[in-house]
C-alpha cells in the first residue's frame, strides 16, 4: 500500500514530538518562547514557588507591549496595574536569564512584530506565546499559537507542552487579486464566508496563486486572524520570498549555515497526494474592500454591501443583539458612514508595509476635523522605519498622532480606549463589544481604507481613490 503524503502541518508537528500517549496528547518540543507583561506573571510565581529554574532560558524571549503606554514612554506609566506588571516581567526575566526587549530597548515592540523583523521567528519552527495572535508566526512556516498561563509555565519549566494533534484545513485562493484589495480584506473576506467558528479544531493552511504572491507582513495579516475563525493557528509554506525577507535580519542565520537552513526549510512543503481533512476554495476575483459590521470578524460585508438579514452561525437574538450594540440596521450600507476614531496599528496591521500603504493615501491631505486618527507602528524597529522614510511627517502633517510602539487601541489594556458610543474603524483583529474601550463600537478593515476614511471623515471605499 502506497503510503500517504504529509501536509506541511504534519511534517512540522512531526519533527517535534518528544513523546505521544495512544489517543491522547503529545508532548510537543518548544522551539521558541515568546512572553509579555500579561500572562506571564502567574507562571513565573508558579516556577518561582516550585523553585525551579526556566529550564531553556535561551529559548524565551521577552517584551513590554500590551499594557504600555504609546506616548511619553520615558516616563514612568501612569496606571498601576499596568506599570506593575511591566516592573514584574523586568523582575522575572532579571532572575531567571531570559533576555528582555523592554520599554526603552531598541527592539521593543509588539511580540508578533519583534519575532519576524529580528529573524527570530524561522520556518520549521514550534512557536508559542501566551496570546492568542502567535498564529502570525505561522506565516513562515511555522506551527505557532496561543497558550494560557499555566501551558506558560509548563513551558518556562520543561520547554515543552502537552497537545491533542488538531485537524488540518487547506484554504486556497487562487487568481489575481483586484486593485484596492490587501490582504487585510483576504481574510475578513475567508472568515465571513466560513463564520467565526468555522476553522475550530483545525490548523489552517494558506494556498493559491494569490496567496504566494503575497509579501510577508502581508502573509503574517493573514495567519495572524486565523484565531477569528476558531482556528488553532494557521500557516503558510517558505519560499524564496520567505528566505528574502530573512536574509539580512538581526538572529537570522547568515552565510553557510543560512544556506543549510535553506535546504531543510525547502522540504517544508505538502506533498501533492497530502490528505487534509478539509479543503476549502476561494476565486480572488470574488474578494473586494472588506469591513466588519457586527461584533465578531465573522460578520463582514464587502464595502459596498448592504448589512444583511442574518449572518452564519449565529442566531437571531445574538445577530439582533449586534447590531443594537453596534446601532446600526440589516439594510443599512456603511459606505459614507461617519466615524469617530480611526486607529492603524496592532499586530496584525503595524509593519512597515502597512504604515508605507497608508501615507500613500494620506500624502498631500488632511484628515476630516471631527476624526481621531492614530497611527501606532509596531515596534521601534517600525518606528525607525518610518521616520527614516518621512512617513511620520506624512501622518502628522496630515493631522493624525504618530506614536510609539504597542498594541494600544487594539485591546482596553492601556491609555488608548475609544469612548462609548463612539464609531472606530480599526486595523486590528477584533470587534467584540467593549474590545476598544467600554461601549466602543468598531468597524474592522485594512489600512488603506482606514486612511481614506480618516480623511473623508466616513467609512470610503479605497477604489475610489485609485
Amino acid at each position: 500500500m502506497k503510503k500517504m503524503g504529509k501536509t506541511l502541518f504534519d511534517k512540522v508537528w512531526e519533527e517535534h514530538v518528544v513523546d505521544s500517549i495512544p489517543n491522547g496528547p503529545s508532548i510537543l518540543y518548544i522551539d521558541k518562547h515568546l512572553i509579555h507583561e500579561v500572562t506571564s506573571p502567574q507562571a513565573f510565581d508558579g516556577i518561582n514557588s516550585r523553585k525551579i529554574n526556566v529550564f531553556r532560558p535561551d529559548r524565551t524571549i521577552a517584551t513590554a507591549d500590551h499594557n504600555v503606554p504609546t506616548e511619553n514612554q520615558h516616563l514612568p506609566i501612569k496606571e498601576e496595574l499596568s506599570r506593575k506588571q511591566v516592573e514584574k516581567l523586568t523582575a522575572n526575566c532579571k532572575e531567571h536569564n531570559i533576555k528582555l526587549y523592554g520599554l526603552g530597548h531598541k527592539y521593543q515592540g509588539i511580540v508578533h512584530v519583534i519575532g519576524p523583523e529580528l529573524g527570530l521567528t524561522q520556518p520549521g519552527m514550534t512557536i508559542v506565546c501566551g496570546d492568542s495572535h502567535t498564529s502570525t508566526h505561522g506565516a513562515f512556516g511555522s506551527i505557532a499559537f496561543g497558550i494560557g498561563t499555566s501551558e506558560v509555565e509548563m513551558v518556562l519549566s520543561t520547554q515543552c507542552i502537552l497537545q491533542n494533534k488538531p485537524k488540518t484545513m487547506r484554504i486556497e485562493i487562487n487568481g489575481e487579486l483586484n486593485s484596492g484589495v490587501y490582504s487585510k480584506d483576504i481574510i475578513l473576506y475567508i472568515i465571513s464566508k466560513i463564520s467565526a467558528s468555522g476553522g475550530t479544531g483545525y490548523f489552517v493552511e494558506y494556498a493559491g496563486s494569490a496567496i504566494e504572491k503575497l509579501s510577508m507582513e502581508s502573509r503574517m495579516t493573514i495567519c495572524n486572524m486565523s484565531i477569528e475563525m476558531g482556528a488553532r493557528g494557521g500557516m503558510i509554506a517558505p519560499d524564496e520570498i520567505t528566505y528574502k525577507y530573512l536574509k539580512d535580519k538581526e538572529f537570522a542565520p547568515k552565510g553557510i549555515e543560512l544556506d543549510k537552513k535553506i535546504k531543510y526549510w525547502n522540504t517544508l512543503r505538502s506533498d501533492a497526494d497530502a490528505n487534509y481533512d478539509k479543503v476549502l476554495k476561494f476565486d480572488a476575483e470574488d474578494i473586494q474592500p472588506m469591513i466588519t459590521y457586527g461584533t465578531n470578524p465573522g460578520m463582514g460585508i464587502k464595502i459596498d454591501e448592504e448589512i444583511p438579514s442574518s449572518a452564519i452561525n449565529s442566531s437571531k437574538h445574538s445577530f439582533e443583539k449586534s447590531l443594537r450594540y453596534m446601532g446600526i440596521n440589516s439594510g443599512d450600507k456603511l459606505k459614507n458612514k461617519k466615524i469617530d476614531y480611526v486607529f492603524i496599528g496592532s499586530c496584525t496591521n503595524s509593519r512597515i508595509e502597512d504604515l508605507r500603504t497608508a501615507a500613500d493615501i494620506i500624502k498631500g491631505k488632511t484628515k476630516s476635523p471631527h476624526v481621531n486618527a492614530w497611527v501606532i507602528p509596531g515596534s521601534k524597529s517600525v518606528e525607525r522605519a518610518a521616520i527614516n522614510e518621512g512617513l511620520d511627517k506624512v501622518f502628522v502633517d496630515a493631522g493624525f498622532d504618530f506614536r510609539q510602539p504597542g498594541c494600544s487601541a487594539c485591546l482596553a489594556m492601556n491609555e488608548d480606549k475609544i469612548p462609548k458610543g463612539k464609531y472606530c474603524l480599526s486595523t486590528s483583529n477584533r470587534n467584540f463589544e467593549g474590545r476598544q474601550g467600554p461601549g466602543s463600537r468598531t468597524f474592522l478593515a485594512s489600512p488603506a481604507t482606514a486612511a481614506l476614511s480618516a480623511i473623508s471623515g466616513h467609512v470610503s471605499d479605497v477604489r475610489d481613490y485609485l
